[in-house]
């Protein structure tokens, strides 16, 4: 999961300040979810989803369709 996020932003060229701020913690914690060395909530789960416009299955490697199950991107 980690490198999938990893991979989202920079694919979509954006710092992990900028990410970090627009789902509202800090940078420092962003990094560690990247690293792994902080395990996701449920609740940044959903934000991360939103964020990127892919499915929470996604982020979680359970698919590697990145289209949100509403078929619908935010």
């Amino acid at each position: 999961m980690t490198n999938r996020i990893k991979d989202l932003r920079t694919d979509a060229d954006l710092s992990q300040e900028a990410v970090a701020k627009a789902i509202g913690i800090t940078q420092r914690k962003y990094s560690y979810i990247e690293t792994g060395t902080q395990q996701l909530t449920g609740e940044l789960i959903v934000k991360l989803a939103h964020y990127y416009h892919v499915s929470a299955d996604y982020l979680l490697k359970m698919t590697d369709d990145p289209t949100p199950r509403d078929g619908k991107h935010r």
